[in-house]
């Protein structure tokens, strides 16, 4: 039986904050943005392309003070355009490190420290890492 990763949780102190990093910023799309009460909020966010969503808000169960989520990978075509793009919306993203084999990255944060890597992997790399099966 295969499963499916939709939805990865990001704690976040300020909400109003991360919902504008994440779709102005990194141009998400804004799927849900609800508040049924006794505190809670929730707004899930969608990456162009993407077929798993990040969630993000209050009264969920997430204290950014618990820890902060590391090098979640947001996979890209092509790095260089996708890295000129952020850069240009204000985000301070690291220069783009090129591991060799066909993998480049590059790494920024949002506004609670939660890290992530941008990441560019031609097919020939994915079949040396993942084997003749993928």
């Amino acid at each position: 039986m295969n499963m499916k990763l939709e939805l990865v949780s990001i704690p976040v102190s300020d909400v109003d904050k991360s919902k504008s990093f994440y779709a102005n910023t990194l141009g998400f799309h804004v799927d849900h943005d609800v508040e049924p009460g006794n505190g809670l909020r929730v707004v899930q966010l969608t990456p162009p392309g993407s077929a798993c969503s990040i969630v993000i808000g209050t009264g969920m169960g997430l204290n950014p003070k618990d820890g902060i989520v590391r090098n979640t990978h947001l996979v890209v075509e092509d790095i260089n355009v996708m890295h000129d793009q952020l850069a240009n919306r204000g985000l301070s993203i690291s220069d783009i490190n090129d591991m060799g084999g066909g993998v480049k990255y590059a790494y920024f944060a949002d506004p609670d420290g939660n890290t992530w890597a941008l990441q560019e992997i031609n097919q020939s790399a994915r079949q040396e890492f993942a084997g003749p099966d993928l």
